[in-house]
């Protein structure tokens, strides 16, 4: 295993300071960890030499920045990743869900956007998709982008049938999906209920109250001031008796003050009432 000298974390430290002055991208906050492993496969890949050339060259050619942003932001996304969360989401938070007369929904961190779209699925397959209003919002632009489209290959939605299938789902993947140049995209209905847009957890404001967060498998790349200040944050955000949903390596940490464990085995926490 590559050992970080201290040389390293110095250069890292000003490339991210550069990051955060040059174009208001702040990973500052970031795992040391695992930012020095993306930084040094960017590196690899990019053919430059040290961090102290490519904070030099992010400065002063824009596109070796954003070919950088692409390796710094894990862009992991799957159409019901853990089924046993969504399954979970299904029977213990909709049925508190359906008593409210509408329903808002943020998904931060949202990448390429297949877990919104699975979280649109099963709102829909319980009745409730016409009364919630969800967000997505992601650091990268280019993938929010993506997400907003909401094409993909046709093989890689098919993949997750199982997925869908021990998720808890009714009907059938291709039931949501219309075909789209070669490729299939999520239907009008379950599109036209997501607002995507561009948002930084490090350095933005919450989105306002909101009955639901997702924030699942993003916390786990953040260094503990930084994942304490979002978890604050969506303290918050989460109206009382709303939930909190992490990814399964994650916890509330130092925010269990804040919420309770609902169905913990899936990282799903209810916030207290204040």
């Amino acid at each position: 295993m590559h050992r970080v000298s201290q040389a390293e974390a110095i250069e890292t430290r000003l490339l991210l300071q550069a990051i955060y002055e040059g174009y208001g991208y702040d990973f500052r906050g970031y795992a040391p960890e695992s930012m020095s492993r993306h930084i040094e496969a960017a590196l690899v890949k990019s053919g430059i030499a040290h961090r102290g050339e490519l904070q030099h060259r992010l400065l002063w050619e824009p596109e070796v920045f954003a070919q950088l942003l692409e390796d710094l932001v894990v862009p992991v996304s799957e159409l019901f990743r853990d089924p046993a969360f969504f399954r979970a989401f299904r029977s213990l938070v909709v049925p508190i869900l359906k008593t409210y007369p509408e329903i808002k929904l943020w998904h931060a961190g949202c990448a390429s956007g297949e877990e919104v779209y699975a979280a649109a699925i099963v709102l829909f397959e319980e009745g409730l998709l016409g009364r919630t209003q969800l967000y997505a919002t992601d650091l990268n632009a280019k993938l929010i982008e993506q997400a907003r489209e909401g094409v993909y290959a046709a093989t890689q939605l098919r993949a997750f049938e199982q997925n869908y299938r021990d998720s808890g789902g009714t009907a059938r993947l291709e039931d949501y999906l219309v075909p789209a140049y070669g490729r299939v995209a999520f239907k009008e209905e379950l599109r036209s209920r997501i607002v995507f847009f561009q948002h930084s957890l490090a350095t933005d404001f919450s989105l306002g109250e909101m009955h639901v967060i997702f924030c699942r498998n993003v916390l786990i790349y953040f260094g503990s001031e930084l994942r304490k200040r979002v978890l604050e944050m969506f303290a918050g955000a989460v109206s009382d008796g709303g939930f909190l949903c992490l990814g399964k390596s994650e916890s509330i940490f130092a925010a269990s003050a804040d919420f309770d464990d609902f169905a913990a085995g899936v990282r799903i926490y209810r916030r207290r009432r204040r």
